[in-house]
């Protein structure tokens, strides 16, 4: 008889923690205990196999009956990352019955294919839970609890575990779908999934090449409220880099290199650091185009949409564009790269019928950045990115306003 470490009674130590742990993605299907010691290095003052943890039988026999419910309830229970990296199962609930322990696996969860619109009509549903205090009301103070487990050999690992409130992890919830926010497609969905957020920032768009951890990592900051992973902004901004000259090999037509959903991940990245940390001289990026924004990264960004433009106005469809051959370099090394752009761009402005509107734009954007840096900073690098994918998605409406009536402004 010891005194145990969960209930602090003098009671029987269990020996094994049985049963196995069962569920947890990408684990053995015969099961996995959290608490195993199975090699002498592990043991100490002499104490072998779980007395190493002193837990009693009945506690024992208590969490792992629950989590392997919880594991095996789908309602409860959500599984990311892929097959082969970044594997992370986490289970959800509360004190007492809450519809969060149920949302929260349907809003960050891929929708099923006989459902696609679960996703979209839970978040709107929290939103407007919000918006009428509800959560506030009703079950705002019940605690709630999140378990996250992954595969390690022969074990079960905690990856994380987070004691809160409804009330605190739905404020989370709606603020990250706040950061993300960015102007979109009519057809592309309004509250993006966290998987089509990760697919994003991985080669070839496969999940499969989701750097490992990063799903975990990701899902944590948002539940936690926390600055997401500085890697997730890395790998989203390298993306960018590397598809500058990425072609449709259906139609040969050109993709864009900063989609929604990175585009979406980027904002959420920097506006999250920047408010969390107080940066006070960072301004915070809005949901579409912010002409008074004066980052020079946002600034560049716009400029090189704007070059781009007047290259397609000037020369149409042409096999190598500007963005083929320069986004990586203007993005890194500004001073290095936009001279060269804008010399160009006298050359194609000489080919316009009235440039007149293009070349004031062109004067508009430059002179709120002065010299041009020679490198921008990685956080600088995603507002680049952000100021090119503003631009580019208002460009139609943008310049309908101000080019000649015989002018007309190309599609997204």
């Amino acid at each position: 008889m010891r005194l145990t470490i969960i209930t602090g009674e003098t009671r029987g130590i269990s020996r094994l923690h049985l049963p196995k742990i069962k569920g947890v993605w990408g684990a053995k299907t015969s099961g996995a205990p959290i608490v195993s010691v199975n090699l002498d290095a592990f043991q100490s003052w002499g104490k072998e196999q779980a007395h190493n943890a002193p837990v009693g039988e009945r506690p024992v026999f208590a969490y792992t009956t629950a989590l392997n419910h919880l594991l095996k309830t789908e309602y409860q229970s959500l599984h990311i990352g892929t097959k082969k990296v970044g594997k992370v199962s986490i289970v959800f609930w509360a004190e007492q019955p809450t519809e969060m322990e149920t949302a929260v696996v349907d809003i960050f969860g891929e929708p099923p294919k006989n459902d696609p619109d679960r996703q979209t009509q839970k978040v709107a549903a929290l939103f407007k839970s919000i918006h009428h205090g509800r959560y506030v009301r009703d079950d705002a103070d019940t605690r709630f609890y999140v378990l996250g487990l992954s595969p390690n050999a022969g074990r079960t690992a905690v990856r994380f575990w987070q004691q809160t409130t409804v009330g605190e992890l739905a404020g989370h919830i709606i603020q990250h779908f706040e950061d993300i926010r960015i102007i979109h497609g009519g057809k592309q969905p309004e509250y993006l999934p966290l998987f089509r957020l990760l697919t994003s920032t991985a080669a070839q768009g496969k999940a499969d090449n989701i750097p490992p951890n990063l799903a975990g990592d990701t899902l944590r900051a948002i539940l936690e409220g926390r600055p997401y992973p500085r890697t997730l902004l890395a790998a989203a901004v390298r993306r960018c880099r590397a598809e500058q000259a990425k072609h449709d090999k259906n139609t040969g037509k050109q993709l864009p290199n900063v989609p929604y959903e990175r585009a979406a991940l980027i904002k959420g990245c920097l506006n999250r650091a920047t408010r969390i940390s107080n940066l006070e001289h960072k301004e915070e990026l809005t949901v579409s185009l912010d002409p008074d924004n004066s980052n020079p990264g946002y600034r560049l960004g716009r400029l090189f949409a704007l070059l781009e433009y007047i290259q397609k106005k000037a020369m149409g469809d042409i096999n190598a564009t500007i963005r083929d051959r320069y986004y990586g370099s203007a993005s890194a090394t500004p001073s290095a790269v936009f001279p060269t752009l804008i010399k160009l761009s006298m050359n194609h402005l000489g080919k316009i019928e009235k440039p007149g509107w293009l070349e004031k734009q062109m004067g508009e954007i430059i002179d709120g950045i002065g010299d041009f840096p020679p490198h921008l900073s990685l956080e600088d690098q995603g507002r680049f990115a952000i100021g090119y994918y503003h631009q580019r998605h208002q460009r139609q409406d943008f310049f309908r306003k101000c080019e000649p009536e015989t002018a007309q402004g190309d599609d997204q």
